[in-house]
């Protein structure tokens, strides 16, 4: 349902629309309607086809595991890594997916010795709506227990609730690891002991049951390519089917009733004829790019980087929604990470292999963070770039070579510079690339970028 142009393309625009010709002139009420509606779902569609692949296993694997259980990835992902938009390189992944629509599932994580790791809880729709880690609960054992938006009742001793609005949870579990093998073997013992259990089962033997392998399932096609090519019918047949158990929020009231008008009301299935005699249906989705798009521009900009702080809680703020999760699938809270983006130079020319540039740090201006950073390549795809040093990110864990006067250097280029500027390279594909900053755990006293008083500085083309 998405596609891109230019920079990005975040939603349809050129789908073929089932039965929409010869539709009537568009009325606006209707007509708006379709292409808030096509918006607003972006998010829930996203999670549920994303889910439905990381699932898709009899036990765990490489590549997902079954619901209920934790999928670890146990070395960085490399660039045959296409599951989810902007991975990074910092982290090992712990990926779960839980339904809580029956039962509280309890999170139990070990001692991680002061080691920085999150465990982000997101619903349905990307909102996180817990986050167990370093900055909130510390890094002591714990047991979390994810409860259902229809549950009540009581939690054993010593277990903490975390209230999911929604059904369908996606924990997107990050720890720190530096990267060396003996860290890799360190981080994997702790990944080993991130347990889900069904309240059920808590305090008793617990193994559990095996997943079963979907073959109508596409696991080749990217999920985003996948969204992009399912028909509008199916697309909000599907939305109409997942409320059911990952209802609207008492927020979304007001827009959740004009869904009315093109046949969709939560609980119920899709009034297919009624959407299909919406006037305005076949401009809908080139309408709904231009206007998640237009988010870029309430992007704060920084010297080239354009940034939010709205992310993991958006309340009824739709269209960045859609954005962040086109480009950045399980966005953390702005607390516990902020993610400048690149796509142009300080001067304002596109970022392009074809350049060199350098990004220079000030001395005692590196990114102000309680955790760590990273400065991570993509290419227009928001996808890891092919390189022989298989070196897809530069992180504040790297042995930089630092100037004279304390200054840092990064270096963003095709080729290796060579010397002792490889320590400080990052490598760019031959065509256009995008940059991201991430700022783990940023500071919230100055200097910080949460409130502004710190600055990233541009990427600066070399002559």
């Amino acid at each position: 349902m998405l596609t891109r142009r230019d920079s990005m393309k975040l939603v349809p625009g050129g789908l073929a629309l089932a039965g929409a010709a010869g539709c009537a002139a568009p009325t606006a009420g209707a007509a708006d309607v379709a292409v808030d509606a096509i918006v607003y779902f972006y998010p829930l569609i996203t999670m549920e086809m994303t889910r439905r692949v990381l699932t898709n296993a009899a036990e765990p694997d490489a590549r997902g595991a079954p619901m209920g259980q934790f999928h670890h990835i146990r070395r960085y992902p490399d660039a045959s890594f296409r599951d989810v938009t902007a991975p990074n390189a910092d982290t090992l992944y712990s990926v779960a997916w839980i339904d809580v629509g029956k039962e509280p599932v309890i999170l139990s994580v070990p001692d991680e010795n002061g080691r920085y790791y999150l465990m982000p809880m997101l619903d349905a729709w990307t909102d996180v709506f817990a986050v167990p880690g370093k900055r909130t609960t510390g890094t002591k054992a714990g047991n979390f227990a994810i409860t259902g938006p229809g549950w009540s009742g009581t939690l054993p001793a010593g277990v903490t609730e975390a209230k999911s609005p929604t059904s369908m949870v996606w924990i997107l579990g990050r720890t720190y690891s530096s990267g060396t093998p003996a860290d890799y073997a360190a981080v994997n013992a702790i990944q080993n002991k991130y347990k889900l259990t069904p309240l059920s089962a808590w305090g008793k033997p617990y193994t559990p049951p095996p997943g079963k392998v979907d073959p109508s399932v596409d696991m080749k096609t990217p999920v985003r390519e996948q969204v992009n090519r399912m028909p509008p019918v199916e697309y909000f047949r599907l939305a109409s089917e997942l409320m059911k158990t990952n209802p609207p929020t008492a927020a979304d009231a007001p827009f959740v009733a004009r869904l009315a008008e093109i046949g969709i009301v939560p609980g119920k299935d899709l009034d297919t004829a009624k959407l299909m005699a919406t006037p305005g249906l076949a401009e809908a989705p080139k309408r709904a790019q231009d206007k998640i798009m237009a988010q870029m521009a309430t992007l704060t900009q920084v010297n080239g980087w354009g940034y939010t702080t709205k992310t993991g809680l958006y309340g009824t703020d739709y269209p960045i929604r859609a954005l962040v999760t086109a480009i950045g699938l399980g966005a953390n809270r702005p607390q516990d990470a902020i993610y400048p983006v690149a796509e142009k130079d300080g001067s304002g020319q596109k970022l392009s292999g074809a350049n060199r540039y350098v990004v220079r740090f000030p001395k005692g201006q590196l990114p102000p963070v309680d955790g760590f950073w990273s400065i991570t390549m993509y290419d227009e795809a928001y996808f890891f770039v092919p390189n022989k040093l298989n070196r897809y990110t530069v992180s504040s864990r790297f042995p930089f070579r630092y100037n004279p006067d304390g200054s840092l250097d990064l270096y963003i280029q095709h080729a290796d510079p060579g010397g002792a500027k490889t320590a400080n390279w990052l490598p760019a594909p031959e065509g256009n690339f995008i940059l991201m900053l991430r700022m783990y755990w940023p500071k919230e006293k100055p200097p910080s970028i949460i409130d502004g008083t710190w600055k990233i500085p541009p990427v600066e083309k070399v002559s």
